[in-house]
């Protein structure tokens, strides 16, 4: 097998991979300044930093629920690499409404700034939509068979090292300069994208069904009746309903239970992404290229554990002194710090190594002229997952139950994930 890294020396797979890495950089870090900017500099109630973290996550989860279908039907009967241009010509469009919410807050007119970024979210929902069927799509008509896991690997690293640093500097650029590298980023995108190499439809061509429900439906029920595909989808949508809780949870307990500033929450942000990149190539190394779900129900089990430890330490953490955050070395130098960390690393291993072999099933399992489709059918279910875990955060937080209980429903939910990677592995290895 050809080894994953040198994938990056081939014009069939470098110019996606630094569009994808550029896109997913530039989208955290626009959240990330974003949120944060919410969180620390306009709301000073817990409550309320959840459920702005809640709003944000909904309505970038929307458009998946409407447009993944149409997304994976165009992806399936047109040139796969002409839409990456389209979609990353309009991320500069999205970028500039979003620079100009951020200048808006930044200047003190904090309401209709959060309108004009909340507006960038849902628009880069629609972005993530259209692009997310095509980055996994596109590998097996530009990969070898044995090339896709590794391939698949090498995107999600990108993925979480462009999330660790749009985290690092969103934690640290001022509004003003955030407002700028977004629109130059996203410029730099669309400039590498012209250099994909074409994917042409492959397979009789399809009739689009532009109706986004009754598409939704045909694509789901025509992709759900294979069991495997089944398996692997529920896998990974059970997974996202825990990520979505996770990510609501997270910010808000940072500061109020952890008690930390925002360069504190960067550091763990950070950290978490370098792990969930860790994971991704270390379970490809383990597999050798071949797709199994082998290693699945024992990474999930191991990320529930680490949950659990994660959730107890911040039970008996010590908070910093009333009306002060710890920064990043008074963080790091409290009792604990060390374990809170590699909880932290472990979940994210752990949790890499059992998400990035299930989306290598859904593209080589697949014919070719069905895989965008088969992505789009995931994305769609995994949005609906997602939209349950939002809703069932809130309901718990109305219910009382406190971030690091919720903490625990969630290490809870990984042997259901264990025992649907489980029937996966038994059903195709």
């Amino acid at each position: 097998m050809l080894n994953a890294l040198g994938l990056l020396k081939e014009r069939r797979f470098l110019p996606l991979f630094v569009t994808q890495f550029l896109g997913a950089f530039n989208d955290n870090l626009f959240k990330t300044v974003m949120v944060q900017f919410a969180i620390y500099k306009i709301f000073a109630d817990p409550k309320l930093e959840q459920n702005f973290t809640a709003f944000a996550t909904a309505i970038g989860i929307l458009p998946f629920f409407l447009l993944s279908a149409l997304a994976g039907q165009l992806a399936d009967t047109h040139d796969k690499a002409k839409i990456i241009r389209i979609v990353k010509l309009a991320e500069i469009g999205i970028m500039i409404v979003g620079a100009a919410g951020l200048m808006i807050a930044w200047g003190g007119y904090t309401v209709p700034g959060l309108i004009l970024m909340l507006a960038a979210v849902l628009f880069l929902g629609v972005h993530s939509a259209f692009f997310g069927p095509i980055k996994y799509a596109i590998l097996p008509q530009h990969l070898h068979e044995d090339e896709v896991l590794g391939g698949t690997g090498l995107v999600e690293s990108a993925t979480y090292i462009a999330i660790l640093i749009g985290t690092v500097l969103g934690g640290f650029m001022a509004v003003q300069h955030a407002a700028i590298v977004v629109l130059v980023v996203a410029v730099i995108g669309w400039v590498v994208s012209l250099q994909v190499p074409p994917a042409l439809r492959e397979g009789k061509e399809l009739v689009v069904s532009y109706n986004p429900f009754t598409s939704s439906w045909r694509l789901i029920s025509g992709t759900m009746h294979i069991r495997r595909l089944f398996l692997a989808i529920c896998a990974i949508s059970f997974f996202w309903t825990m990520g979505a809780v996770l990510i609501i949870v997270f910010n808000p307990l940072a500061k109020n239970v952890l008690t930390a500033d925002k360069h504190v929450l960067t550091l763990m942000i950070a950290l978490f992404s370098i792990g969930v990149a860790i994971g991704s190539v270390l379970i490809n190394a383990l597999l050798k290229g071949h797709t199994s779900a082998r290693y699945g129900p024992a990474s999930v089990l191991a990320m529930g554990g680490f949950i659990v430890a994660f959730s107890f330490l911040c039970r008996s953490w010590p908070a910093a002194p009333a009306g002060t955050l710890y920064d990043v070395m008074t963080f790091i130098e409290t009792p604990r710090a060390a374990l809170v960390i590699a909880s932290l690393i472990g979940i994210a291993v752990t949790g890499g190594m059992f998400v990035v072999p299930l989306y290598a099933f859904l593209t080589t399992t697949v014919a070719k002229d069905e895989t965008a489709r088969t992505v789009a059918a995931n994305n769609v279910v995994n949005a609906g997952a997602m939209t349950i875990g939002a809703i069932g955060v809130q309901g718990l937080a109305i219910a009382g139950v406190s971030p690091e209980n919720t903490l625990l429903v969630v290490a809870a939910m990984c042997p259901i994930s264990a025992w649907l990677a489980y029937k996966l592995h038994l059903a195709c290895d």
